[in-house]
């Protein structure tokens, strides 16, 4: 049986556990004997494949592939992928810059198999990257079996900081977060957003993120969770307001508001 991650608690506590546990609790995960034959398997033999279409036919290859971008439920799509994968990141009007959903972008520039002559799987580091970026997804979700919103706090630093730390405009970061389901539902959640709010145009959606931001941070804009301060406010927000969302059925409205005090 492969080693399961031990969260005892949920919110805030359940964070500080992980946080202090992390890196002895990953390593451990890792040490799984199915773990490590898809990581050894693929780092064998990513160097011979040199085409969208040779990736996808191999199960084991793709399994690797697509997990490393936390896309794992793709598996079954070999036809969607391989287009993906095929028209690249450098033209505009391909498939990968039309999705709203940037991972898929982020996996084709990773490949480079639409982009270029010969495709990033030749080079010397490659396979290290997409494994290492696979084992860290992988241990995110053993994490999430037992506690999803532990899973998005995890995923939290990375995707929001490769977002906020891009030379791209004030609007693009904020594309990039409403285009990355795991960080739309931590700013969701954190900004008290309904449900009902991605039914909204995209310039909407936007200038609510940016009102509630300002409200909740004092200041609108993604720039500023590139402090680490600011990105740590933002993570006890989400998981606080989570924690009352499950719990909103039972718990008063004054003791709601004590909940949110009592965490800032």
């Amino acid at each position: 049986m492969s080693f399961q991650p031990v969260i005892p608690f949920g919110g805030m506590a359940g964070w500080s556990f992980l946080q202090r546990t992390q890196t002895s609790q990953q390593e451990a995960f890792e040490a799984s004997p199915v773990l490590q034959r898809d990581t050894e398997y693929f780092a064998e033999n990513i160097g011979n494949i040199t085409s969208a279409k040779e990736l996808v036919a191999d199960y084991r290859m793709l399994k690797v592939a697509l997990g490393a971008f936390g896309l794992d439920e793709d598996i079954g799509s070999k036809f969607f992928i391989e287009k993906i994968l095929d028209e690249g990141a450098i033209d505009t009007d391909s498939l990968a810059n039309k999705m709203s959903d940037k991972r898929y972008l982020a996996l084709t520039k990773a490949f480079g198999f639409g982009d270029f002559d010969t495709p990033n799987t030749q080079l010397s580091d490659f396979s290290d990257k997409i494994v290492s970026a696979y084992q860290t997804r992988q241990f995110e979700i053993a994490v999430g079996n037992q506690d999803s919103d532990l899973r998005l706090s995890m995923s939290l630093e990375r995707d929001l900081g490769e977002i906020a730390e891009k030379e791209t405009t004030p609007d693009g970061m904020w594309y990039g977060i409403m285009g990355n389901p795991p960080l739309r539902q931590v700013f969701e959640t954190a900004l008290g957003l309904p449900p009902s709010f991605g039914i909204l145009g995209l310039d909407q959606q936007m200038t609510e993120f940016r009102e509630k931001s300002r409200a909740a941070f004092g200041d609108a804009e993604v720039a500023q969770f590139s402090d680490p301060e600011k990105m740590d406010e933002l993570n006890r927000l989400f998981l606080v307001r989570s924690q009352i969302n499950a719990s909103s059925s039972v718990m008063s409205s004054g003791a709601i508001a004590l909940t949110l005090l009592q965490n800032f």
